[in-house]
Formats: C-alpha cells, sequence, structure tokens
C-alpha cells in the first residue's frame, strides 16, 4: 500500500525500534543524556552572558557552539523520547514538520563546520531540491527526518538531489578535515620550535580533546551518509546519527569552556559559593573550603 501512496500529507516516522522490556531504560537514557547537555550548554551560556569579565569577542564566539548544541538536540532528541511510547505503525509526522525537521538538523550539521551564511544559502538549495519531488513512500527509516531520508520517498528519479548532495558533502568534509589538518600542522610546528614544556603541554591536552570531538563528528556523519546507501543496515545509521548529536553536545561544554582558564574559574568562583549556601541552609558539616 505505501508504494500506492501520492504525496501523503502524513509520514512514518520509524524512529528507534525498541522491545517493550528495554523501552523505559532507553527512555531514561536520553532523558539523562538530554538533561545533561541542556544544563552544561545553557549554563555556560548564562555564565559568558552574566560575567562582565567574559565579554569580549572570544567568548562570544563559544556562544555559538552551546547554543548549536541545544538547537540540534532539541529537535531531535524530546520527539524521539516520546516516539518510544508509541508502536512503529503509529509514529507519524506531517510532510511540512518533517521538511522543517530537515532543514533544522542540515542547519545543525552545517553549522558544526561551516560559517553561517554558506550554511543557509546550502540548506536553503538542499530542501528546495527535496520539495520539487512528488513523494509516493510514507515510511521515514531514520531516527530523524533529513534530506537523504526524504529523497528515499520520491517516485521521480532524485539523481539531481544525489548528485547535489554528494558533491556538497564532500566539499563540506574535505574543506573540514583540510582546515583541521592546516591548523594542527602549524600548532605541531610552533610546538616542535618551542621549548616551553607548559605550553607544549597544554597544546596537546587542549587538541587532543578537540580532535576527539572532531572525530566523533566526522566519523559518524561520514557513516550515515555512506549507510543511506545501503539497504539492511538502518540501525546501525540510526546509532552513526545519534552519535552526531549526542556525542558532540556533553562533549563540547567541557573542551571549549571549562578548559579555558577565565570560564574555569568563574564557575569554580560559583560552585563553591553555591556549596556553602546550601551547608548554611541544611547546617551540615561540610566545610567552606570545598
Amino acid at each position: 500500500m505505501e508504494n500506492l501512496t501520492f504525496n501523503s500529507p502524513l509520514l512514518n516516522m520509524e524512529g528507534l525500534v525498541v522491545s517493550g522490556h528495554y523501552i523505559y531504560p532507553t527512555f531514561l537514557f536520553f532523558l539523562v543524556v538530554y538533561v545533561v547537555i541542556m544544563v552544561s550548554n545553557i549554563g555556560i551560556i548564562l555564565l559568558i552572558t552574566m560575567k562582565s569579565g567574559l565579554h569580549e569577542p572570544m567568548y562570544f564566539l563559544f556562544c555559538n557552539l552551546p547554543f548549536n548544541d541545544v538547537f540540534g538536540n532539541t529537535i531531535i532528541v524530546p520527539r524521539l523520547m516520546m516516539d518510544l511510547f508509541q508502536p512503529v505503525s503509529e509514529r507519524y509526522i506531517s510532510y511540512i514538520d518533517c521538511v522543517t525537521q530537515a532543514f533544522c538538523y542540515h542547519t545543525y550539521a552545517a553549522a558544526s563546520h561551516t560559517i553561517l551564511m554558506v550554511m543557509a544559502f546550502d540548506r536553503y538549495v538542499a530542501i528546495s531540491l527535496t520539495i520539487r519531488l512528488n513523494h509516493c513512500g510514507t515510511r521515514i527509516a531514520n531516527p530523524f527526518c533529513d534530506t537523504a531520508s526524504l529523497f528515499k520517498l520520491s517516485c521521480q528519479n532524485p539523481y539531481i538531489n544525489s548528485i547535489y548532495g554528494l558533491v556538497y558533502t564532500a566539499l563540506l568534509l574535505g574543506s573540514s578535515m583540510g582546515c583541521i589538518v592546516i591548523t594542527y600542522a602549524k600548532i605541531a610546528a610552533v610546538c616542535l620550535t618551542t621549548k616551553n614544556k607548559s605550553l607544549n603541554s597544554k597544546a596537546v591536552k587542549t587538541c587532543s580533546t578537540h580532535l576527539t570531538v572532531y572525530l566523533i563528528m566526522w566519523i559518524s556523519g561520514f557513516t550515515m551518509i555512506i549507510l543511506h546507501r545501503f539497504s539492511g543496515v538502518e540501525d546501525y545509521r540510526k546509532g552513526a546519527a545519534l552519535l552526531f548529536h549526542v556525542g558532540p553536545g556533553i562533549l563540547n561544554p567541557v573542551i571549549y569552556a571549562l578548559q579555558t582558564t577565565e570560564i574555569r574559574h568563574a564557575v569554580l568562583k560559583i560552585l563553591p559559593s553555591k556549596i556553602w549556601h546550601l551547608n548554611e541552609d541544611f547546617k551540615g558539616p561540610l566545610s567552606p573550603s570545598l
């Protein structure tokens, strides 16, 4: 019956297929992950906004990353959790909502690699190429909507869309990797020519954690794109897609914020005072020096 449907206003979002015994543990896992992402990233934004000593261009630049993580995970995770309690056959999403979610998802993904103007233009073109196609299918075999999943619904030949997607992906990932290689080569050159052990240790620590997050995003994103071209690997593709969102959202506040001396000191100034006030309220034995 699915192939007889033509431009259906409703689509079936497959989401995560979880057996009954694992629904609540899975829901709890994503709930904890989502709360951690929201609290840590929004906390960094509020800290930079409220502390006058952090009102500098570099720290306002830090705000873009946690804001992007909050945005990207909010458009994906809450709906994913709600769908867990619905049978797979009853997980519906309107075509308009699916296209909107696809646009928001690719906005988040591209913002993690490119500047806003280029990313916004590309997403407009990609979504325009998608909605021009008539769709005969209704099943989104993914945790969320993206352009590749929408292409698969088409009853027309999505050749132009596929070529555009592959070219853009190659340019995006290639330029992103090229910038990383050049940047790290320059950092390595400075470390080799500098005899300052403290500076070199700090550079290695910062770069290794940054590279870890970058590799998580790059490998999971590349895996997701490649697996869209094959059938029977939906579970692996879903895992890669979720890792692309959840991993950086949790690690970015630690890498880009807490390893920055000024932000770390601001956090440490707040935490002891909060602990001391709680200790006073409950009259516990906790020392204020902690």
